[in-house]
């Protein structure tokens, strides 16, 4: 029967596989990378957190889309939470670590990740349930919604739990691998070869509906007579969420391809020496996210733009609400006319009042 090591320190592991967590790690090098990392994280936090308030705020992202894009935002803050413990539990400290904390601190990592990738399955199935009805948006109900994303937490929270669960080294010392000491290298071919493999799936998919959605507005638009922005919103949602993917794919391959190598047990890879750079680009990822979302939807970006001036723009408003001619009124809300799964045109709706309102003068 294998001896098992639950009460040994990270360091009786890191030294088994001669994993150097201290000179890499002190320092003016150490210093930069904290700085850094706090001020990702802090960014992380505010943009991640403007996203989903603005769903929550503004009536037109009342969608099940919205709701599964503000879920990615919610696991990017977590994403966030995860670095900040890992900034605190890494470097020389990474050896003090008991093996309960040392799970703890993957395991969150591992949760993130999950979650934004089951979340990105489950909005392009949200996307190929409505653009196959050519709906901007589908019809799920909130329940639904929220069944399916209380589902993709559990789903996070468990992937995330399996190593401490028992599917770990603790009790064949010889199966540890170099990046996790006390993983399988078995766990991390399996957790690696899986999420690669759901990634090209994701990017067949969604390749395929794009394809399917210019296709068919193509067509469409040569015969019918319906608002321009209206054709156009499915493909516009289709290219955001396409880019979410995309930054994805990007940010979390080359992290994933390092684990798999060490899986297979590959001595001469060097992946020790790319292994922090591979976990920034990860990081970074939970950066880009919210500038996507703000870039690709400009009723995101104004939503949050007036959240960060709320303040100030309540002050100046009071003030010159009485003097703010009609025709401008008719234009912040002519951008929203796209949204409307009804077909009515805002702009043509203000413009209507106001010619009643000369009339009426």
């Amino acid at each position: 029967m294998n001896e098992c090591y639950y009460d040994k320190r990270m360091d009786f592991f890191y030294n088994r596989t001669n994993t150097d967590t201290v000179d890499e790690w002190t320092g003016p090098k150490l210093i930069v990378v904290l700085c850094f990392g706090t001020f990702f994280c802090l960014f992380i936090f505010i943009s991640n957190s403007l996203v989903i308030a603005a769903v929550v705020k503004n009536k037109r992202f009342h969608f099940p889309f919205y709701y599964l894009l503000a879920n990615l935002a919610a696991a990017d803050f977590f994403a966030g939470i995860a670095y900040v413990f890992l900034m605190f539990n890494t470097g020389p400290v990474s050896k003090t670590l008991t093996v309960n904390r040392w799970f703890l601190r993957q395991g969150l990592l591992d949760t993130s990740l999950t979650a934004s990738l089951v979340n990105l399955l489950v909005i392009a199935v949200e996307r190929h349930m409505s653009i196959m009805r050519m709906k901007i948006h589908s019809n799920l109900t909130k329940k639904r919604v929220t069944f399916l994303i209380i589902s993709i937490w559990a789903i996070a929270i468990f992937m995330g739990a399996v190593p401490t669960l028992g599917w770990n080294c603790l009790c064949d010392i010889t199966a540890c691998s170099s990046l996790a000491p006390i993983y399988s290298r078995s766990y991390l071919v399996f957790w690696s070869v899986l999420n690669l493999v759901v990634f090209f799936i994701m990017v067949v998919v969604y390749i395929r509906i794009y394809m399917y959605v210019q296709r068919k507005t193509n067509v469409l638009s040569s015969h019918t007579s319906g608002s321009i922005s209206r054709r156009k919103t499915p493909v516009k949602l289709m290219k955001t969420v396409m880019t979410l993917l995309g930054a994805f794919v990007v940010c979390w391959t080359p992290g994933l391809v390092v684990l798999l190598l060490d899986g297979l047990n590959c001595t001469y890879c060097g992946i020790q020496d790319v292994k922090r750079w591979f976990l920034l680009l990860a990081l970074l990822n939970s950066v880009m996210n919210p500038i996507i979302y703000s870039y690709k939807d400009d009723e995101m970006w104004s939503t949050m733009k007036r959240m960060i001036c709320c303040s100030s723009e309540d002050k100046s408003q009071d003030r010159r609400s009485s003097r703010i001619p009609s025709t401008v009124l008719c234009r912040s809300t002519d951008t929203s006319g796209h949204y409307i799964e009804d077909g009515i045109i805002q702009g043509t709706i203000c413009g209507k009042g106001d010619l009643g309102d000369k009339g009426n003068s």
